[in-house]
């Protein structure tokens, strides 16, 4: 089974011409799903965006949600909004919002069927103030400017606000991963947020700590590091975005998370997903023709 990865578009900084260009791209790998991992437009037009590349592609697209995804809304009304869209285009599959589901090939092997025990789960993570020096950090990003959540608390109360917005990602994530039957022997997780320092990249290095509090879901990493110990048989490979810029991270044996670039205006294939019964492969567009 092949599927395209995409992280960051922000589709409502891309011309017509860039989404264009960009969806007769992906249409070319002839993939059977498309993978999203967050910041796909904003709240005005996420719902918009997401039918302008269901519906021509004609193609299961599995998503999360990341932070701008939420601007000029609240979290909650955003979200509600995004699973009525679910109801009505059948096409679109939000992950956060669900339970694992399997990976089937369209063209399964005949002796063993459809790729046995490989399954994909989603949640949208958020920078938690986990991991850092949030009290000590100069950053502080236009999400508290823009998302109606942060503009109604006092800005004392943001860093509560950040912690329980990853602990309820992480909790939803652990049950999905703790429900996962027997024969799960490979999870694809996508995330918006990186869930470890060592996968939030930005010019060939990690975040310090002025950057982690708020480009880091430490909550979400610390549960799927327990599920991935605790489960040394299966092989967790999650997808992410959130900085723009790329790098591989091997947190553990059985452990890999990679991370996009991405640059405004101009939307982009991250990497086609190759899934077999062995093992989860990522390869460059350019690779998989």
């Amino acid at each position: 089974m092949r599927l395209v990865w995409v992280t960051d578009l922000h589709l409502n900084h891309a011309a017509a011409a860039e989404r264009d260009l960009w969806l007769r791209q992906v249409e070319a790998q002839q993939c059977e799903g498309l993978l999203i991992s967050g910041d796909i437009a904003e709240s005005s037009d996420v719902v918009a965006c997401l039918r302008q590349i269901a519906e021509p592609l004609q193609l299961p697209v599995y998503f999360v949600l990341g932070n701008h995804d939420f601007y000029g809304s609240s979290i909650g009304a955003t979200v509600q909004t995004v699973i009525r869209a679910c109801r009505e285009l059948p096409q679109l599959h939000y992950l956060t919002d669900l339970a694992a589901i399997p990976l089937r090939s369209s063209s399964p092997n005949p002796k063993t069927g459809p790729n046995p025990g490989t399954y994909l789960v989603g949640e949208d993570g958020w920078g938690d103030a986990s991991e850092g020096d949030y009290e000590g950090s100069y950053v502080r990003l236009n999400d508290f400017v823009h998302i109606s959540d942060f503009q109604a608390a006092e800005p004392s109360t943001w860093k509560g606000m950040l912690a329980k917005l990853g602990a309820d990602s992480a909790e939803r994530l652990a049950a999905k991963l703790a429900a996962l039957p027997e024969d799960a022997r490979q999870v694809l997780i996508v995330t918006h947020v990186p869930p470890f320092r060592d996968a939030c990249w930005y010019e060939g290095h990690t975040t310090d700590d002025n950057w982690a509090p708020f480009f880091v879901c430490g909550q979400l990493g610390r549960a799927i590091r327990a599920i991935s110990q605790a489960r040394r048989q299966c092989q967790y490979t999650v997808l992410c975005g959130h900085t723009h810029h790329s790098g591989i991270a091997r947190v553990e044996p059985n452990l890999t998370v990679h991370t996009a670039a991405a640059t405004y205006g101009q939307p982009q294939i991250a990497a086609i997903v190759d899934v077999t019964p062995e093992r989860v492969a990522l390869l460059h567009p350019t690779e998989s023709i």
